[in-house]
């Protein structure tokens, strides 16, 4: 099912606001040989470091974001509109508690070690640069803080290289 082929991430023509904030993608890593995923909404692309980049915020106690710290890759994959229901099972149901990706019934591939899914449209494989937690006080309009992290549970970024942009072929 390993239906991609390598592009450049210069050349995508996806516009990033409405892929990553409107339609989501999945935040996949591995630990060993485990693999979680998580839907996400919030992120980006761009340049950093001389590099092309993404940018992921995860809150603390997502399980996925204990897989992201113990390895030194991840993937965001992107589906089609018609997953939509699927993004958002991974996104709501822990994967501490089931086989989450098992019961969504997406392909794992893996390449260079680094899972992500065969039914993606987009597939970007990441090399972790920089993880930074954000900090009660770092965030300078007062109704971010309140509206946000009530619970001061605050996101930790993640800057990472994107290796190999992957588009499907099919």
């Amino acid at each position: 099912m390993n239906n991609f082929k390598e592009i450049a991430p210069d050349t995508i023509k996806k516009n990033v606001f409405q892929a990553i904030g409107k339609e989501w993608m999945l935040i996949t890593a591995r630990d060993g040989d485990k693999v979680n995923t998580m839907t996400a909404s919030w992120g980006g692309l761009g340049v950093m470091y001389g590099k092309n980049v993404a940018f992921i915020v995860v809150r603390p106690q997502r399980y996925t974001r204990e897989f992201i710290d113990r390895s030194e890759t991840f993937s965001l994959s992107f589906l089609d509109k018609s997953y939509r229901k699927i993004l958002n099972y991974l996104g709501t149901v822990s994967g501490r508690t089931e086989d989450k990706i098992e019961k969504s019934g997406l392909t794992l591939l893996q390449e260079d070690a680094t899972p992500y899914f065969g039914e993606s449209r987009q597939v970007f494989l990441c090399n972790k640069l920089l993880r930074q937690p954000l900090m009660e006080g770092s965030l300078l309009m007062n109704n971010l803080d309140s509206n946000f992290y009530p619970n001061k549970d605050y996101h930790i970024l993640y800057i990472a290289e994107i290796t190999k942009a992957l588009k499907a072929t099919r």
